[in-house]
């Protein structure tokens, strides 16, 4: 895949975030879904992937085609700056 850290934290942190589609990554970074899937494997926890995979299956707002027409944005309006490799808290 050839990305480095940041972008890495950077497609782990939009896959985390429920309302961001995996279009959305496949337009910035140009990562697949099955791509995005392998990397959440490789660099999460066992246990914290087997969660992320089960919250994001089947969600409509992680995939474009099923989001309501009217919902055309990628980023969440709660979403905040990132500083380094942290999200900023609420």
């Amino acid at each position: 895949m050839g990305l480095t850290e940041r972008e890495t934290v950077r497609i782990i942190e939009m896959a985390w975030e429920d309302r961001t589609p995996f279009e959305a990554i496949e337009f910035q970074f140009g990562l697949a879904e099955k791509e995005v899937i392998e990397l959440m494997r490789k660099e999460m926890k066992q246990s914290s992937f087997k969660m992320w995979r089960k919250r994001v299956s089947g969600r409509k707002t992680k995939h474009q085609n099923l989001r309501s027409e009217d919902t055309n944005r990628f980023k969440s309006k709660l979403q905040r700056d990132i500083s380094g490799n942290k999200i900023s808290k609420r």
